[in-house]
This record gives C-alpha cells, structure tokens and sequence, in this order.
C-alpha cells in the first residue's frame, strides 16, 4: 500500500522484521586538537559549538567501507546462526564503494561466502541512504525473499579536504550490517520518501567521477573539485523545511502520535541542527536520540550506530517503536516507522585488520 502524502510517498510494508544490527569502527580515534594547528584553537570552539563532535573515527589507510560492513556482517551472521545460504540478497549501501565497477556488494557476497542464488546490488547514497535500504530489503522481502541483509556504511573521512573547516571535523567512518527477514507476525512498517534534485549541488564531490561541470560556480573557486563540498547554510534550510514535514507524515500515515514512538532516530548531521529539529516537532529529549559528539557525522552508518550504541540494552531486551529519518545528500530524505526488537544481536566493536 502507497499514498502521496506532502513531504514525498508513503508506503505500507507487512510481515518485515529487523533480527539483528552489528556495528564497526575504525580504531584510530580523532579528537578536536588534531584540527588546531589548521585552524587555530578559537576556530576549533566555534566549529564544535555548531557541529557537537568532540571525537570521531577515521580508517586508516587501504581500509574501506566494504571491510567496516564485511565485519559487521560476518559478526551478525554468527550471532544469529544463519546458514549463509538462506540469505536471498544482500544490498550495499555507500557512497565510498571499493571500485567504480564492479558493484561492492557483489565483492562483499563473494567474501561473505553467500550462496551463488544471492541478490547484491549497490545503492550510491549517503544521509538517507538507511532508511531507504531499509524500505528496499522490506520490498524484497515482501516480493518473496526471506532474508536480507542491508550493509550501510562511508568513509567520508577520506573524501574531506584537511583544509575545509565546514567539513574536515565533521565526518567519522563506520560501517553496519543489519539483518532483515520475513515474520508473519510482524505488525506494519511504514515508510515515506522524498527527492529534490535541484539541490544536489549543495553537497557535492564536483569531480571524479565521468562529468565535469561546466558550470561556474562562485563556491567552487580555489577548492580541490575531487573534494567533498558542503554548503552548510543551504543543507540546513533545507533540513528545517524538509525533516518536520516528514516526521509529521509518518507519524499521521501510520496512525500513530509522537506518544506512541519509543525512540526517534535521525541522521546524525549536526548537533545545533537536530535540537532545532527536536524542538519543532516537539520530540522530547529522552526520547531523541545523539551520538554526533562521540562518533560524528557518519553518513548512511548513523542510525544503526544510533541503535548499536544509545539504545544496545533496551533493544536486547524489548521492542521499541522507533521511527528513524535520513535526509541530506541529493537532496534526499526518507524515514521509517517500525516495531524493533528485542535483537539476538545489537554490538558495536573495533576493526581488526587482517
């Protein structure tokens, strides 16, 4: 079942449950000191005032997003006992892939030892890319499959320019694997998605990739184009103009009140920007849940972050009704309503190289 609604599409989805969610970190930890000598130690207190990270974690060198998420896939298929060959497909959720081709998911099925008869297919995006790997997995599941496997994980620490004060201490690296699969006793999930393109030029790598703008752009001028570029005032309009729509549609399309939520997790993009966005849609701040202080702004690995670490305990031990909402690059946004837990496998751990 789909309705338009204001903010994008909303869809209805049966019979999906979430059994399992693994997280990994990168082990070299960055604090804020790091960016003194780049930008002076008062630049530094102004940036983390605005953005709240005081810590985030970057790969090092040769490590890439596909090895975060092999890790936490392997773990999670340990812990929940699968047969490797009951997975029907696996989708790959980044916007930092191994290669342009082949896709990454397909060097991660091999890896994984899945069976041959597995789906892998790539998704190239970033802020919402959870929420809408998570309505996939649950159309995949709902067109047959039984169980999928969603890997949702960046390195954008590696796409930064060291001299951007608007993006250099902003981004950690993580990568997640979370366990998607059929349950006729699940109650509804619902889903609602959006896209504008015409801001996709506010966050942006300009090249290296097979176009090369011809446009000019004021913005642009004396930046490394190969680099990851942000407009952070534009981002920001657009997730106060955007977010509280979307929330608010979720919530009416699935029958539901903030009362009714257990847990609201959204993208971790910057901290000033999420209490604006707790305090227009009147979440209260127990129930809104944040990380960006210990692990920064993670991409598409930032809300099963959020589940892996603010919530592990009540996860592992109940069901909580969380709806989580990706928005940002693209633009895109997305969000999903659903009944979660109690987990067989809800950890976070570090990288072990091999």
């Amino acid at each position: 079942m789909s309705n338009r609604v204001a903010s994008g599409r909303a869809h209805r989805l049966d019979g999906v449950a979430i059994r399992g969610v693994a997280s990994v970190l990168p082990r070299r930890e960055i604090d804020n000191q790091r960016f003194e000598a780049e930008f002076g130690e008062e630049s530094v207190r102004d940036v983390v005032k605005m953005i709240g990270v005081r810590r985030r974690y970057w790969v090092e060198e040769g490590v890439t997003a596909a090895d975060l998420c092999f890790q936490a896939a392997d773990k999670l298929l340990a812990r929940l006992s699968w047969d490797k060959s009951t997975v029907d497909a696996l989708i790959f959720v980044s916007q930092t892939p191994d290669y342009r081709l082949p896709a990454t998911a397909c060097v991660l099925q091999g890896r994984l030892g899945l069976g041959t008869a597995c789906a892998a297919f790539d998704v190239n995006l970033g802020c919402s890319g959870y929420t809408y790997g998570l309505w996939l997995a649950s159309s995949l599941i709902k067109g047959g499959s039984r169980r999928v496997l969603l890997l949702a994980g960046d390195t954008i620490s590696r796409t930064v320019s060291p001299s951007d004060r608007a993006t250099a201490m902003l981004f950690g690296d993580a990568g997640t694997a979370t366990a998607v699969e059929f349950d006729e006793h699940a109650g509804s999930s619902v889903f609602v998605l959006g896209t504008d393109g015409r801001g996709a030029t506010n966050l942006m790598i300009p090249q290296g990739a097979y176009r090369k703008s011809e446009a000019h752009d004021e913005r642009l001028e004396g930046r490394d184009p190969t680099c990851l570029f942000m407009d952070g005032g534009e981002i920001f309009n657009f997730t106060l103009r955007s977010v509280p729509p979307l929330t608010a549609d979720t919530l009416s399309f699935a029958g539901r009140a903030i009362d009714d939520v257990d847990g609201f997790l959204y993208h971790q993009a910057n901290e000033f920007m999420l209490k604006h966005l707790a305090r227009k849609s009147k979440i209260s701040a127990e129930k809104f849940h944040t990380n960006i202080d210990q692990y920064g702004n993670t991409s598409c690995a930032s809300i099963p972050l959020l589940m892996t670490t603010n919530l592990s305990e009540q996860l592992a031990a109940s069901r909580m009704t969380l709806l989580m909402a990706g928005f940002g690059v693209g633009y895109s946004w997305g969000s999903a309503l659903m009944d979660v837990g109690p987990l067989s496998c809800n950890e976070i751990e570090f990288y072990d190289a091999v």
